[in-house]
């Protein structure tokens, strides 16, 4: 018998080959390609972002949405460029005339100190859409913990957590709204402190009901089971579960923290000192634009309110249908 023989081989050790080949990136029981499980999951996230995508793009009201959203984030970071603060200075307006109506010398026309009403829109678009942004995070961000909350933990302290979501929902959120701004010095955080504190309910009962939805599934029991504590399920398993419906869910609230805004600068509650398309509705309602004929006073500001709000609701209602395919067909 030679030395190359199976039966001198060494006991315990395959032949060669049977032998593991790290080289070859191969089983050493089927000869098979070893499976690459990160590079899989890439693929099926970069799938499923290219399917996502296809379906926002084929949806014209939502792609309308998005490039006018484009437009006015892109006008608010540039009017420091577009038109310098220097033009909303009343005292270096003294020779344009007030009250001009729209026309090829004053596209939106004046106001009532001679300001042109495109500058103001160009400014106050930076305050109206940074309030309503920063309101609608500090909203999601209550939210969602407080509905993770509600929905995970049983007993005593999930039921105290319920009513206290109970408790602002029922709340008019508008009001407690005017009484935090009346109280707390008047400011741009002012007006974001007191909407996302009191528009957060809503999103708790949707983040709740989510949850609940996750937990009854059978890995998140398989979890419990092999020992995972209550932050390894909430960190680990619910939140990315409900975090898609957040996010859809936000470009819906941004509209309604805009309006929010709007709403308290109009009832004089915002900063005077700073353009925003409330304070704009504001002065045109000291001067009674709407009953003295100037009505591009009053439609500027509404219109580019509208269009805001329109968009965000728009581009909101195409990702909930993404993400909830039981909307698609509505």
């Amino acid at each position: 018998m030679t030395a190359n023989t199976p039966a001198e081989a060494a006991p315990g050790k395959p032949s060669g080959a049977g032998s593991p080949n790290p080289s070859s990136g191969r089983s050493p029981q089927s000869g098979a390609p070893a499976v690459d499980g990160a590079k899989l999951v890439r693929e099926r996230r970069l799938n499923n972002a290219k399917k996502n995508w296809a379906m926002f793009r084929s949806d014209i009201p939502a792609m309308v949405g998005a490039v006018l959203l484009i437009f006015f984030i892109l006008i608010a970071v540039l009017a420091p460029l577009i038109a310098p603060e220097s033009r909303l200075d009343v005292t270096k307006q003294l020779d344009v005339p007030r009250y001009a109506p729209p026309s090829l010398a004053h596209p939106l026309g004046t106001d009532d100190l001679g300001r042109e009403m495109w500058v103001r829109i160009l400014w106050g678009s930076r305050v109206s859409i940074l309030v309503g942004v920063a309101a609608t995070v500090m909203s999601m961000v209550i939210g969602t913990i407080m509905g993770l909350a509600a929905g995970h933990f049983t007993g005593l302290f999930g039921a105290v957590v319920m009513r206290i979501i109970d408790f602002f929902l029922v709340l008019p959120s508008l009001l407690l709204a005017i009484v935090l701004s009346s109280v707390l010095e008047r400011g741009v955080f002012t007006i974001v402190v007191a909407i996302g504190l009191t528009s957060w309910a809503s999103t708790a009962r949707i983040v709740r009901s989510q949850t609940l939805s996750v937990e009854s599934r059978l890995y998140i029991e398989r979890a419990r089971i092999l020992g995972a504590g209550h932050s390894h399920i909430l960190f680990k398993h619910l939140l990315p579960s409900v975090m898609p419906l957040v996010l859809a869910n936000t470009t819906l609230t941004v509209g309604g923290a805009i309006i929010a805004e709007s709403t308290l600068s109009f009832l004089g509650l915002g900063d005077t000192s700073k353009e925003s398309w409330g304070t704009i509705l504001k002065n045109s309602m000291d001067v009674s634009a709407a009953t003295s004929g100037y009505w591009w006073y009053v439609l500027t500001p509404g219109i580019a309110i509208l269009l805001v709000v329109l968009s965000f609701t728009m581009v909101g209602r195409a990702l909930e249908a993404i993400i909830n395919p039981a909307l698609r067909s509505r």
